[in-house]
């Protein structure tokens, strides 16, 4: 069984990326700059800092923790309007795992207030911690929130199951140690390290990502130590 299984939100737990897309596109067209599709999916799974970097250098006059303000509100009027959009068999296989009394995590890019909004509207109690993009000073592809969330839960990383979308947030996962299952959406996973790639999570158990991690954890294990010396 693993230590912990540490979930990604925008993406992998709800699809909310095409709030995301819409709310930056407004903003930069609002502003007189040009934002298009392969912008949008350029910042997918990175922190908020690295989209406001790239719409200011679109022409956003605005300042880094303004634009993620703004971007963050108008994702929260969205979800307001059309609800919470959960990925398929993500709330199945997440009641699963509180059954079995595997510990969890919430671990997103999106702000601290953002994810506890999600996590609170669940219907159950679905995470032992939450880890928004505000609460590290390293976002995705770095280690660190996958890192901290570990250290919140009092396990290893390398003990760890992940479960993401994108290419940053499996990057981050993969780099923290964790065991990573790849579920894509909005971008392809093709040259992402992750540990194996489920088209969906529609129909997966606990049994599913228990097996998958006992057939390759310890190949898991060995890679993981020789990428870090």
């Amino acid at each position: 069984m693993p230590a912990a299984v540490l979930w990604d939100m925008d993406g992998t737990l709800v699809d909310t990326e095409p709030y995301w897309i819409a709310a930056g596109t407004e903003l930069v067209l609002e502003h007189g700059g040009e934002w298009s599709h392969e912008d949008a999916l350029a910042v997918v799974g990175a922190g908020l800092g690295w989209s406001a970097r790239r719409m200011q250098r679109r022409g956003v006059p605005l300042s880094e923790d303004e634009i993620v303000e703004q971007l963050t509100d108008r994702v929260w009027d969205r979800i307001a309007e059309f609800g919470i959009p959960f990925r398929p068999g993500a709330i199945e296989l997440l009641m699963e795992l509180r059954d079995a009394d595997i510990p969890t995590a919430l671990v997103t890019m999106s702000l601290r207030r953002m994810a506890l909004y999600v996590a609170d509207r669940m219907g159950f109690s679905g995470f032992d911690v939450v880890v928004g993009g505000d609460d590290v000073a390293h976002s995705k592809p770095h280690p660190e929130p996958y890192l901290r969330a570990a250290s919140l839960l009092a396990v290893n990383p390398f003990d760890c199951v992940a479960i993401e979308d994108s290419l940053p947030g499996v990057q981050s996962a993969s780099a923290a140690g964790c065991y990573v299952i790849g579920v894509p959406l909005m971008v392809p996973l093709d040259d992402a390290p992750a540990d194996i790639m489920w088209p969906t999570l529609a129909g997966k158990s606990t049994a599913d990502l228990v097996a998958a991690l006992a057939a390759g954890h310890g190949a898991h294990r060995a890679g993981t130590a020789r990428a870090m010396g």
